[in-house]
Order: structure tokens, then sequence, then C-alpha cells
């Protein structure tokens, strides 16, 4: 058992933080404000390599695994720019991993090369008003039409939709109806964004709103057959496939969001004085601070361990589960803490802590819910009845 971080993984912290260190809170602030994607983030992390990081080394990446691309996406998160930054790079990051995997040689050529140089922005296109979780219920439909499909449905919470080129789209190629088992007869297709047949609005949100989240209508879109990913009716199959790495990486985005939280608010009580002497001098105030320490670094260890076993080819559900669980925790607990630290300057937004607690209170909802963690570890780890 060794706990000493490798030479490799603290160079990616640092130089990922070297980066970091030219976008501040008022970038990210007014990235916010503004709804306006941060193209000059999303360009230097891209020419410096990092979107690339999970993605082949045969195909333009760095050829690092899950644990390379969640200490990325923590370093990203722990500057300060929190989920505006982490959803910026994250589906980029990873959420190409079905092509990686299932693709075709052509798909893999055709597409990765873009997406490791930032110049192909992929969504992913799975959540259904009427479905949610349940998503064995979506109702999007594609048909084929010779070698081709023709799509018909609706998609809501796709991030990036408003300016992404390609959607990995999770459609039904045979009615929930007409198979054998809920999870049949989904497929998924690397469909065109940015066409007449498709209708994209953006979703007004409580927080991250430098990264937009999209309403997107088909209706009769043309998808092409060599856009089909692996083979028809198992794209339920490879979404399954992806879901322990994505919460890894919501994972230590969640810790690096604690972090950036813990940061700011220890800075504070240093330095605000009342009473004469600085807040931080305060069990009341230090205590939880330190109680939020504790969560994170108690997190970390959760994550780092669910991260190499995905690279080892390990079983990793229960613990990617617990870790996304325990980091959404974390940092929801954190921010809060920061946010009382502040009093009520927590609520003026030139203080960064209600960023923070906002987008920390996302991540106990999406991608998955705590509820629905605990129902995983509940049937699948403790072996007790299914509850739904």
């Amino acid at each position: 058992m060794e706990f000493a971080e490798p030479p490799e993984h603290t160079a990616i912290r640092e130089a990922v933080r070297d980066i970091c260190k030219g976008f501040d809170a008022e970038y990210w602030r007014q990235h916010e404000k503004n709804h306006e994607f941060p193209w000059k983030f999303y360009n230097e992390m891209a020419a410096a390599g990092w979107i690339g990081t999970a993605i082949p080394e045969e195909f333009g990446g760095g050829g690092g695994g899950i644990t390379e691309a969640s200490i990325v996406m923590e370093e990203v998160a722990a500057s300060g720019g929190a989920m505006n930054a982490a959803s910026a790079l994250h589906i980029s990051v990873f959420g190409m991993n079905p092509v990686v995997k299932y693709g075709s040689q052509a798909q893999k050529e055709k597409y990765l090369p873009r997406v490791a140089t930032g110049e192909l922005q992929v969504a992913f296109g799975v959540t259904e008003p009427d479905a949610g979780t349940d998503t064995t219920s979506i109702t999007t439909r594609a048909v084929r039409d010779g070698d081709d499909y023709i799509v018909h449905g609706q998609k809501v919470w796709t991030t990036k939709g408003h300016i992404a080129e390609k959607v990995l789209l999770l459609v039904r190629t045979t009615p929930l109806e007409e198979v054998r088992k809920r999870t049949d007869g989904m497929t998924l297709l690397l469909a065109d964004l940015r066409r007449p047949e498709v209708d994209i609005h953006q979703i007004d949100k409580v927080a991250r709103n430098a990264v937009g989240s999209c309403e997107v209508r088909y209706d009769g879109l043309r998808v092409a057959g060599d856009d089909l990913v692996g083979e028809e009716g198992k794209g339920f199959k490879y979404l399954l496939d992806g879901l322990n790495p994505e919460r890894i990486l919501i994972a230590s985005e969640a810790l690096g969001i604690g972090k950036a939280a813990l940061r700011v608010a220890t800075q504070y009580a240093n330095e605000r004085v009342v009473f004469g002497r600085p807040i931080g001098k305060n069990q009341g105030i230090a205590f939880p601070l330190a109680e939020a320490h504790m969560r994170l670094a108690a997190a970390e260890l959760v994550i780092r361990q669910a991260s190499w076993r995905y690279d080892q080819g390990l079983p990793c559900g229960e613990h990617a589960n617990t870790a996304k669980f325990l980091a959404a925790d974390a940092a929801f607990f954190a921010a809060d803490r920061a946010m009382q630290t502040h009093g009520g300057f927590s609520f003026a937004t030139e203080y960064p802590v209600g960023r923070f607690w906002a987008e920390s209170r996302l991540m106990k909802i999406a991608p998955v819910s705590q509820e629905m963690v605990m129902n995983y570890i509940s049937e699948h780890v403790l072996g007790l009845p299914r509850s739904y």
C-alpha cells in the first residue's frame, strides 16, 4: 500500500495550476454573470494537451487513465473555476470513452484527434424530460432508413449543446414494449447538432451559467450509419460502462470545489477582524473548517482508490459511487461553512463562495442523485431488495 503521490501526478497538478493561475475569480464571476463560455480558458487547456489526457496516444491524446484525468479535473475545479471550469472540459476529457472503447477505427481516426486538440466540441444527450434517472424509459426514437437513421425526440440537460458540433445521442431503435429486457433496444449515435432539424434552447439555471445546459429537440435528423457507435441495440451497455469513470471525475471536481471553498474561507477567517480579533480565532468558525478539511481528506482517499481500481481493470462500482457520494457531501459541507464564515458578504457576488455553494449543491444531484447512489450500495453491495 503506497500513499506517496507519483512524481508524474505531481507534475500534472503543477502544470494545470500554472494555466489556471491566469484565470482569477473575476474571470469566472464575469463569465457566470454574462452566461459566456470560457473560450480563452478552454483553448489554453486544449493547447497544453490536457483535454486529450485520457485519449489514446495513437489518436493524438495523452494516453492517460481515469486517475490522470481526475487529477486534471480536481485541479481545474480547485483553482476557483469550480464547475464552470470543469464542465467546460469534462465531456471532452472523458465523454468520448464510448467511442474509444466501442467505436470503429474510422470513427476514432476521424473524431478523436479533433477532440484531443479541442477543435471538436461534443455534447452528451441521454436525459429526457419524462425519463430522468429512469434511462430505460427514454422515447427518443431512431428508425432505419437505408444505411442511415432518422431521429425524432427530445433531450434535456444537454451540456454545451448550444456550442457543440456533435452529440453522443442515446436513442431507442426498438420500442420499449417490443424488447425482452428494458435495457435492450437502445443505441448510441454520434449525431450532428448544427442542423436545421435540431432545435436548441438554453435552460435558465440557478448556477454554472458560463457553461450552458440545453433542451434539444430532434425532428427528423438524419444520422449516417457510419456514426453508429458499436452495435445497434447495445447503447445502454456502453452507457453503463462509462458511468464509473464519470462518477470518479465528478467526485474529483467536487473535491476541487471543496478545496477552493475551504481555501477562501480560511483566508477570510484569518483576515476578517471582529471585536478586535480575527474571526478564525473563534472555535465556532475554526472547528467547522477543520471538519471540512477532514471530510475532504477522507473523500480524496476514496477517489484515489476508485480511480486506481478502474485503471487496473478491477470492479469499482462500489468505490466510484462511494467516491461520488462522499465527495459531493464533503464539498457542499465545505462550501456551506465557507458561506457561514463570510457571513453577510457570502451573498455578495464579489466573493466566490456563493458560486461554490450553488455549484457544489448541484454535485449532490447530478449526474446521479445521492439517493440513487444509496440505492446502488443497498442493492449491489449489501444485498438488500431493490426498492424501485
